[in-house]
């Protein structure tokens, strides 16, 4: 027997909570519309420095109250340096002035601090903001710019969504992870990537977290040699992956579509949609307008497929279309692929999370 591991979120915009009381079954948490009874209530909310007396000793902050700091940790007071959650950093990507309050960072700034102090020359060169997190036995970790701070910041930028296996999948106790990276279109330099799964996630994003700060670009994510063993990764490991399906889309050997262009797509005949997981998947639910032709058959059905017009393809995680979009293309057909495929499109309409671990008696 398979026992699936599901964590459920419900999603409420723009309705502030106004308490939380203790309840006979746990807690009630009073909405400005509506009431929640939960067993349990997690507060993300931010952080905000404590720097009242460091204001009123003249020592200049930002208006969040982040003390303003230089590359040697220094204050507006010459002899005053300041270190860790307190202080706006320049962020690694943008060099911008953030707030990223991070234990690691804060420490190598006390370095750099204290050289200084002695007279030792060092400058902190900015936080990137790499940082794991986990959630029940799920483990969620990021680096560098999300695609909302990369929009924001002006970035002309590509992304990628893969899916894989921790480990290799014949190996018992793999689970999946899905990695979403962010790279500059004209530089191909990595600027931020996000990672949500279980065993493995913080060793891959320590791994792009670190070519990033070293000036890769997405591209040689190929080329790293790392550990494989069947109980630790695969031999194509997931940054690996990252890499090749980047190089894909970079070298124009794959289009792309994503979850957000999927209802822009036209249903008048002008392009076709098209469908290749196999009849059981489709049976769970499916994307309107699309044509279903199993991968497996599509050499036999090629003749169902109109001519001359663009192919915008999807399966369950990416890669079955992607194969379709390769064996359609040596056909003579535009294809475009949908990246993170069924899965992710149908997690984002339907707002839900569920983890999937890989079983060999579900196979």
């Amino acid at each position: 027997m398979c026992f699936l591991k599901t964590l459920i979120g419900i999603i409420f915009y723009s309705n502030g909570v106004v308490a939380i009381q203790d309840s006979d079954n746990g807690l009630t948490v009073e909405l400005n519309r509506g009431v929640i009874d939960t067993d349990m209530v997690l507060l993300s909310v931010g952080v905000r420095p404590d720097t009242d007396f460091i204001r009123s000793a003249g020592i200049e902050t930002n208006q969040r109250g982040s003390i303003l700091v230089n590359e040697k940790m220094q204050t507006s007071a010459p002899d005053v340096y300041a270190v860790g959650d307190a202080v706006t950093v320049k962020n690694f990507v943008t060099g911008e002035p953030s707030f990223i309050p991070l234990a690691g960072p804060a420490n190598k700034q006390g370095r750099i601090a204290a050289d200084n102090i002695c007279g030792i020359p060092s400058e902190y060169k900015g936080t990137q903001g790499s940082s794991v997190l986990k959630l029940f036995d799920m483990t969620v970790a990021t680096t560098g710019l999300n695609e909302k701070s990369a929009v924001a910041a002006g970035y002309d930028y590509d992304k990628t969504y893969t899916y894989s296996a921790s480990h290799a999948s014949y190996y018992p106790g793999a689970s999946m992870m899905s990695i979403k990276v962010l790279w500059d279109k004209a530089t191909h330099k990595i600027l931020g990537a996000q990672i949500v799964g279980f065993d493995g996630v913080d060793k891959r994003m320590d791994v792009i977290a670190t070519a990033m700060r070293l000036g890769a670009k997405v591209t040689d994510l190929a080329e790293l040699e790392l550990c494989y063993a069947p109980p630790f990764g695969s031999a194509k490991d997931p940054v690996n992956m990252v890499g090749f399906v980047a190089e894909n889309v970079i070298t124009g050997k794959i289009g792309q579509f994503f979850w957000h262009d999927v209802e822009k797509l036209p249903r008048d005949g002008s392009v076709t949609l098209l469908d290749t997981r196999t009849n059981t998947e489709v049976a769970r639910g499916k994307i309107d307008g699309f044509m279903h032709i199993p991968l497996d058959s599509l050499r036999e059905r090629m003749g169902e497929i109109p001519a001359g017009k663009p192919v915008y393809v999807h399966c369950h995680s990416g890669l079955r279309s992607y194969i379709a979009c390769r064996i359609l293309a040596g056909n003579g057909f535009e294809c475009y692929n949908l990246a993170g495929g069924w899965r992710l499109y149908e997690s984002v309409i339907n707002e839900r999370t569920v983890p999937e671990y890989i079983c060999t008696e579900c196979k």
